[in-house]
């Protein structure tokens, strides 16, 4: 009987071991994405400023609708 389980022990440890690279990997790529989502906005900012400054009106992405 023990037999019959070493194969799933084996098998249950490499699923483990493998779900926790993956936990990490996404846990990495969260963070990632939050860095990589604050230089866009950043960015956008300074764009919209840019724009503004030379003689544009407010880009009507930063508008917000009239019923607002």
């Amino acid at each position: 009987m023990a037999d019959d389980l070493t194969p799933l022990q084996e098998r249950l440890a490499h699923l483990e071991r493998t779900v926790e690279e993956l936990s990490d990997i996404v846990a990495r790529q969260d963070r990632e994405i939050g860095r990589l989502t604050h230089r866009v906005a950043m960015l956008m900012e300074r764009e919209a400023g840019r724009e503004l400054e030379a003689g544009g009106s407010v880009p009507l992405a930063d508008q917000k609708p009239p019923h607002w």
